[in-house]
């Protein structure tokens, strides 16, 4: 199956307005045929504002957030993943990635497992945890898993979702930058595609503080299109066929013997 998608490396809009940005992204893939969008994490709201001001912009799904990002893909006819600053009524917000159709219903959501608490950021003290992953959906593009960005340092869960036929991994990121963290962002996408033989797409935002470099690539390990740090929409086409060439010629899925892993 081929299709075309687009990866919208965007800084988080000066004014504010994420939505005119989406819509914005939204009319330029559609004019260069995309036909699935997706965008970084931390698209609703900035992680770099106040403990206080994140957490009071949260919002359900189905608020006003999600009715508007939900509208432009049935405006433009495209399949979009975005994420969101999800109000949760039991405590701190969900940081959250939604999959909404080409005619704007949503088809699944996934909220972030694993909460990068490292020596400079401390993500558990303004958002939850969940401990759910995300199950494949079928589109037409073929089977799409969902992670964000620190998920992409655990290989369980891109394994957890190929065991289920997942052919496409998607992780939005906000990809803090450092020393050796391109590097690392760009070796780990690669890893998790080849041992799981599928697309793993990695977006991540373009802010100062974050390393950029969105890119596809292929289950061979192929870097198919690549981004450097700066604001742009990068495009490729996909055909899912080659994730299933790749795992019948190494078939190492089938070859986990996870009964002597524990």
């Amino acid at each position: 199956m081929g299709f075309t998608i687009g990866l919208a490396q965007t800084c988080h809009p000066a004014d504010g307005n994420v939505v005119a940005l989406v819509d914005e992204n939204a009319a330029q893939a559609k004019e260069r045929g995309v036909d699935l969008l997706v965008f970084p994490e931390s698209l609703m709201s900035r992680y770099e504002a106040e403990r206080a001001d994140f957490l009071a912009e949260s919002q359900p799904i189905g608020g006003l957030f999600t009715q508007s990002i939900d509208a432009i893909a049935a405006r433009y006819r495209l399949w979009i993943v975005y994420t969101m600053n999800e109000a949760n009524p039991d405590g701190l917000p969900f940081n959250t990635a939604i999959i909404t159709d080409a005619q704007g219903q949503r088809r699944g959501f996934y909220r972030k497992v694993h909460l990068f608490d490292s020596a400079t950021t401390q993500e558990s003290e303004r958002m939850a945890a969940s401990d759910m992953l995300f199950e494949p959906i079928d589109t037409p593009f073929g089977k799409i898993g969902l992670g964000i960005c620190y998920d992409l340092r655990f290989p369980e869960l891109a394994l957890a979702a190929a065991v289920k036929g997942c052919e496409i991994m998607l992780y939005p990121a906000a990809w803090v930058d450092g020393q050796g963290k391109a590097n690392q962002w760009k070796t780990l996408l690669a890893a998790r595609a080849i041992e799981n033989g599928m697309f793993t797409v990695g977006v991540c935002r373009a802010d100062k503080g974050y390393v950029g470099c969105s890119r596809v690539v292929a289950p061979d390990g192929e870097v198919l299109v690549q981004a450097d740090s700066a604001e742009q929409l990068i495009v490729c086409d996909i055909d899912t066929q080659e994730s299933a060439q790749m795992r019948k010629a190494i078939p190492s899925l089938k070859h986990r013997r996870p009964e002597i892993y524990t």
